[in-house]
């Protein structure tokens, strides 16, 4: 395990500020929030004298069980007897009355790099009501587990925000939690009283298994970093008829259907010599979620040099693929659980993919505009970075 690296909770919990054990305390949070030494944040703080006063959980819960897009109500903390306000629930948005006793609220989120992924939208949403209530926002920020350098992906258009797709970014948009807080606060003029602990010893070039730090799955979904390291592009699987691997304990990994030759797929994505990657014929059978209880034949996605690897460009030709082999089964979803436009467009952030690929276009000259908005983006994002 490296040593040198320490996240913003582990931080705040060798030097703790004294106002923290005096004022009335708020954490957004999850159970996958553990210290180095694989303690539950709520138990360090609270052990460390933090005045905790109430809970705050994301989608997927305080338990980080729930499954996507699941309503979580809110509810007490059986062992603390604290308060736990679902932001995934009735609301998304702290209320004032969920606030009404908090002095200071801390943040603390393993994301996992991606626009979609919704804890994003949490921590923007989180920022307003601080900035409504005068309420102090501290975030407690741990690593980037796919990197803070590599940016893919359309700039979100305007039209297309939604909960999975918040602010100006990009799909991976390479930055931090506490680095994204900054971003947030000062581009979308939100103006909370923002403060950001640092982790210690984190380099932007690292992925989650070079910190030596230990994972717990911040999702069902996520269930160990190689997972993450695939999601920004197999999750817009999502946004089809296709299984993502959702009910199986490869989520996000492979893709398949009833209707798929997964030997024709992998002859096909191969050929494509796509940069990082190979693909394996695959049979399966998600026990829920798409195609619950019958077998679906696809592939699985064997990630050969992650740093070459472009998992939003791979997405992007497994789609296709998948299409061109079957057009007459294969369907983008005609809506999102927000019933806005169709899901799949939600997630890449720019209709004109699903167009391209309905209409059997080369997505080359798409991904080289995305490139040129990243490298605008990025411009922006170097204010706000702290490694």
């Amino acid at each position: 395990m490296n040593q040198q690296i320490t996240t913003g909770l582990d931080q705040l919990l060798s030097s703790l500020p004294p106002h923290l054990t005096r004022a009335r305390v708020g954490l957004v949070t999850n159970a996958s929030c553990i210290t180095r030494d694989v303690r539950l944040n709520v138990d360090a703080l609270r052990a460390a004298g933090v005045n905790l006063v109430a809970l705050f959980g994301p989608e997927h819960g305080f338990s980080a069980s729930a499954p996507d897009a699941a309503h979580v109500a809110s509810e007490r903390d059986t062992r603390t007897g604290l308060p736990v306000y679902s932001l995934y629930g009735d609301t998304r948005k702290p209320t004032r009355e969920m606030l009404a006793n908090v002095d200071v609220l801390l943040f603390d989120l393993q994301d996992v790099g991606v626009r979609f992924y919704t804890y994003t939208t949490t921590l923007a949403l989180t920022l307003e009501a601080c900035a409504e209530n005068r309420i102090p926002l501290i975030v407690l920020d741990r690593p980037n587990p796919i990197n803070g350098n590599t940016l893919e992906g359309a700039l979100l258009d305007p039209a297309l925000q939604s909960f999975i797709g918040h602010g100006p970014l990009p799909i991976r948009y390479g930055m931090t939690m506490g680095e994204l807080a900054r971003f947030y606060n000062a581009e979308l003029n939100i103006g909370a009283e923002l403060q950001v602990i640092a982790t210690r010893g984190w380099q932007r070039a690292m992925w989650f298994d070079d910190t030596g730090l230990p994972w717990a799955p911040p999702s069902p979904g996520i269930p160990h970093p190689p997972t993450s390291v695939v999601y920004p592009g197999m999750c817009l699987i999502e946004g089809t008829n296709l299984s993502e691997g959702r009910g199986t304990a490869l989520p996000f990994e492979i893709v398949g259907a009833p209707w798929l030759d997964g030997h024709a797929l992998a002859e096909e994505l191969n050929a494509r010599q796509l940069p990082g990657v190979r693909f394996r014929p695959i049979t399966f059978t998600p026990l829920t979620s798409k195609h619950a209880q019958q077998t679906c034949y696809g592939v699985q996605v064997h990630v050969t040099d992650r740093d070459a690897f472009r998992p939003v460009t791979v997405g992007l030709h497994v789609v296709a693929a998948c299409r061109a082999q079957n057009p007459s089964r294969f369907e983008f979803l005609k809506a999102s659980w927000e019933g806005r436009p169709p899901h799949f467009d939600l997630l890449t952030g720019d209709a004109r993919a699903r167009v391209a690929i309905q209409a059997s276009e080369s997505l080359e000259t798409l991904l080289r505009e995305w490139e040129t908005q990243c490298a605008r983006f990025d411009a922006t994002r170097r204010k706000y970075l702290l490694y």
